[in-house]
């Protein structure tokens, strides 16, 4: 068995291990302590949102956050028309695809867009509570935008603790 050569790309899936390790340990411990919460939807987009190159997990974080602004709303509008109806969540589940495919544009992530229209009105209808529900959904969206932020942070601060060489023509 031979070791990996340690060139730049290699040093990134280190550097992204490493991004990861101690995003999600501030974001475990912090949510736990802090907001009493168990921080899976915080530690699922901290992963989505990093990136050992800065630019790339910046440009995650802005495609993250939008198309989850987009299917929070999305979900919130459904919710309040529609209340705590079964049919409401393939139908903004559908009208969170359509508006991020085709009014805001941003085809990275545009997926988080239907996914947090779920959280949102899923709560409603599992909890029977249009009120719980809301405030339930509304707390999975604040801990993604929180584990989103938490990813380009550290990323951020570990490409100036620890940057990685200027990429090799051969790379």
């Amino acid at each position: 068995m031979t070791w990996p050569r340690l060139d730049r790309k290699n040093l990134a899936g280190v550097r992204f291990a490493a991004n990861v390790f101690i995003a999600s340990a501030i974001l475990w411990f912090m949510l736990r302590r802090v907001a009493d919460t168990t921080p899976m939807w915080a530690i699922s987009s901290m992963i989505a949102s990093s990136d050992p190159e800065v630019t790339e997990a910046a440009r995650l974080f802005k495609c993250r956050v939008i198309n989850t602004a987009v299917g929070c709303a999305v979900g919130l509008l459904f919710l309040l028309i529609g209340g705590s109806n079964d049919w409401m969540l393939p139908l903004a589940l559908a009208a969170a695809i359509l508006v991020s495919s085709y009014l805001v544009r941003i085809p990275t992530m545009w997926r988080q867009a239907p996914i947090t229209a779920a959280i949102v009105i899923a709560a409603s209808l599992t909890l029977q509570s249009r009120a719980i529900g809301l405030e339930y959904g509304l707390k999975k969206v604040e801990e993604v935008f929180v584990g989103s932020l938490m990813g380009l942070a550290v990323s951020y601060t570990m490409s100036r603790l620890w940057p990685l060489p200027d990429p090799s023509p051969a790379d």
